[in-house]
């Protein structure tokens, strides 16, 4: 019925032929595999609902849309596709997700890098506050 292509996504309206039930498909170009290396040296194929669940849990209750994480997921994966690396570290993705969050929601922001960076003591965490308030 309809095609409409965004930035990274083709959306088609479809109808089925027999019960005229019309349904909407996205379409997204499947990437080369990608693999995060972890902190002990794991490695794990590169999962973007994973991402987008972690990101979810710290916007959670916020202002952010799904749109806005949507745009933050496909984004860094255009930054992690462009390497042309097949790993890529789990550090680097934590990172570039905090700043992400850090210009969007600086709530959402502590959240995550409070699990992210795994704070052990109080002070940790207050210190990344106080940069934060700066």
């Amino acid at each position: 019925m309809d095609s409409r292509d965004d930035e990274n996504v083709v959306r088609r309206r479809r109808e089925c032929l027999g019960c005229k039930y019309r349904f909407t498909t996205y379409e997204r170009m499947e990437a080369p595999r990608l693999f995060v290396v972890k902190k002990d040296g794991r490695r794990e194929q590169y999962n973007r609902d994973k991402i987008v669940a972690g990101l979810r849990r710290a916007c959670e209750k916020r202002p952010v849309s799904e749109s806005q994480l949507d745009e933050v997921v496909s984004s860094l994966e255009r930054q992690l596709f462009s390497r042309g690396e097949n790993e890529v570290p789990t550090a680097m993705v934590g990172e570039k997700l905090m700043e992400a969050l850090k210009s969007m929601d600086k709530i959402a922001y502590i959240r995550f890098a409070s699990v992210y960076r795994s704070f052990d003591d109080i002070g940790k965490f207050q210190a990344e506050l106080a940069e934060l308030a700066k």
